[in-house]
């Protein structure tokens, strides 16, 4: 009798490691599919992540030609302005001399008349 049960232990030993090592491969597998999603995740994130970072750069050279080209249309509107705002006058002077006031500055423009042939 005692060669029966322990035949008996011995094949319910053998059948309990046989099913722990199916379940040891069975989340070793799991695990490696785990793992192999996770780097599938990875990279996809990091992919959006540079097309992202790229696109930022993209749109901040854009801006920054844009502020610049702004600046120099404001720089020639400024320069426009101040010589828009000048004033012409012909004053009652005895020289006949044209006076011009741009951005405050008097400027004086003398006429010198032709000589006659």
């Amino acid at each position: 009798m005692s060669m029966r049960i322990k035949a008996v232990v011995d094949k319910f030993v053998q059948e309990l490691k046989e099913a722990l090592d199916a379940d040891i491969q069975d989340r070793i597998m799991k695990e490696r599919e785990m793992q192999s999603y996770i780097q599938e995740r990875e990279r996809e994130v990091a992919e959006r992540e540079a097309a992202w970072k790229a696109e930022l750069s993209r749109r901040e050279a854009e801006i920054a030609r844009q502020e610049a080209r702004l600046k120099m249309e404001k720089e020639n509107l400024e320069k426009e302005k101040s010589v828009l705002m000048g004033t012409a006058s012909n004053q009652d002077n005895q020289d006949g001399a044209l006076e011009i006031t741009v951005s405050g500055e008097k400027y004086r423009c003398l006429r010198f008349s032709k000589a006659k042939k």
